[in-house]
């Protein structure tokens, strides 16, 4: 599948957009609330419920089918009467070559388009199914499906494995996310310009749940009551400020860049809670800023699928969490894409009254990544590999005030498509906060990207990317306690 150009700004924006959007929301369903608290108190009498009944959740096989074969029509359409793109001239000797599994070959699409393009284009056919009733594990199947039809149909070139990875599963972490994402955003209790804003951004997050609000009649209508509205708990941070670095290759050195950046970090539930369901609790991260090579300079997503409580008392918390994990880096140094799962210890210590310990280990395969090649192969400047990871972290805070942090995530990648190769990724990243009040705090971080090519037959490649950050810090919960 060829990617569309806006695809990749329309999620980008939905991730950073649908957050400001909510609190606004909030701040004004606050100040609704602060009107109504100072007006006269009525007396108690019986009435009816204010609020409508909540409509049923039901699995609409038709629909959900219907907008799967949508999210093929579409792109196809636009390539083959639009775009008047080469590969949608499809033929029944193309389709029928297609069908013999013989016939997979690694294709040399651009790295963001495989990257990235496809795993967006797995969300719609997953959330076609999910929208519409169908649980998790019930949806993750259309993802798998899209992208074979996809393969098969949908494109006259060879059927690619990069490309059946990507959209299948990139599909499944990048949908489950925007679909709970989307589901939060919409308060079905709010009214009037906020509530509008709130069902925009939600759309955004997720264009097939936005679709059957619509075709369902919930766009902008009130109804329900707080038990029915999802109650897991949703905080964020946003980060402004000046960052510098270097990309360095070999013992060459670049030129230091300082720039403004951005960040955005949600957290969804918590990893202690509901960890039996799949995306019970989900990190995503967003970086960027201009002044690097691209504007989005990182997109990381990541997953609970299932958890087990190994010890919990007053002073000490041990749980194992399986997660699903999408990563996107694209800097001076070098770009990375990468899909994996991995199992992780969580643990939280009480080491006093005011101050705590929490470390992580995890460690998993890499199912897919595509990592940069300083030597071209297959028409790509980057190999396609697989390997295993592993990170690390430890971070205390001190009377809830002061906190300090140190993370590592590493891998070992062999090249399965590209030059006879293998790869080491190493991450490094410290932080110091310190919080003025709940809700802004001033951060230090610094930091170290390092990526070692060692080639059978060329000479060995060092990339380096060292970084130090500045900036304010701006943190939120959107769940209230009355929600």
């Amino acid at each position: 599948m060829k990617f569309l150009p806006y695809q990749f700004n329309m999620l980008v924006f939905a991730i950073i957009l649908c957050l400001p959007v909510t609190l606004l929301a909030q701040t004004a369903q606050d100040a609704n609330k602060l009107l109504v608290d100072t007006l006269p108190k009525p007396k108690p009498r019986v009435r009816t419920p204010f609020f409508g009944p909540v409509p049923p959740q039901t699995k609409r096989f038709g629909r959900a089918a219907a907008e799967w074969g949508l999210a093929q029509a579409i792109p196809f359409s636009y390539g083959k009467f639009i775009a008047h793109a080469p590969y949608s001239n499809v033929t029944g000797a193309t389709i029928w070559r297609n069908l013999n599994p013989g016939s997979f070959q690694w294709d040399k699409d651009i790295f963001r388009t495989n990257q990235f393009g496809h795993p967006y284009q797995g969300s719609l056919y997953f959330s076609a199914f999910r929208s519409n009733g169908y649980s998790f594990w019930q949806s993750a199947p259309a993802a798998v499906a899209g992208s074979y039809f996809w393969e098969t149909f949908g494109e006259n070139e060879r059927p690619s494995p990069n490309d059946f990875v990507n959209t299948s599963f990139g599909g499944i972490v990048l949908g489950e996310m925007s679909y709970r994402l989307s589901n939060k955003i919409v308060n079905n209790r709010h009214r009037g310009f906020g509530r509008q804003m709130e069902e925009i951004a939600a759309f955004l997050a997720n264009p097939m749940n936005g679709l059957n609000r619509l075709l369902d009649g919930k766009w902008g209508k009130v109804y329900g009551n707080p038990k029915d509205r999802d109650s897991s708990q949703v905080s964020a941070e946003f980060d402004l400020g000046l960052r510098t670095f270097n990309s360095l290759t070999g013992t060459e050195g670049g030129n230091k860049k300082t720039g403004i950046y951005g960040r955005a970090k949600l957290i969804y539930g918590s990893r202690y809670k509901d960890y039996h369901t799949p995306f019970s609790n989900i990190m995503i991260n967003v970086e960027v800023g201009k002044d690097d090579s691209s504007a989005v300079n990182a997109i990381n997503v990541y997953g609970s699928l299932a958890g087990w409580e190994l010890e919990s008392n007053r002073d000490l918390k041990h749980l194992l969490i399986l997660s699903a994990n999408y990563d996107y880096i694209s800097n001076e140094a070098f770009f990375y894409g990468g899909q994996s799962v991995k199992l992780n210890l969580f643990s939280q210590y009480e080491a006093g009254e005011k101050v705590k310990i929490n470390t992580s280990f995890g460690t998993g395969p890499v199912l897919l990544a595509a990592v940069p090649s300083t030597y071209s192969s297959n028409g790509r400047n980057y190999d396609y590999t697989s390997g295993f990871n592993v990170n690390g972290g430890v971070g205390v805070v001190v009377k809830d005030r002061f906190f300090a942090s140190v993370d590592y995530r590493g891998g070992w990648l062999y090249t399965v498509n590209g030059n006879k190769s293998h790869y080491y990724l190493h991450t490094v990243n410290s932080e110091l906060q310190y919080a003025f009040s709940k809700k802004v705090s001033l951060i230090g971080q610094s930091g170290y990207f390092f990526l070692r090519g060692n080639y059978k037959e060329h000479p060995d490649v060092n990339k380096r990317y060292p970084y130090a950050r500045l900036a304010v810090r701006y943190s939120v919960n959107f769940t209230k306690p009355s929600e």
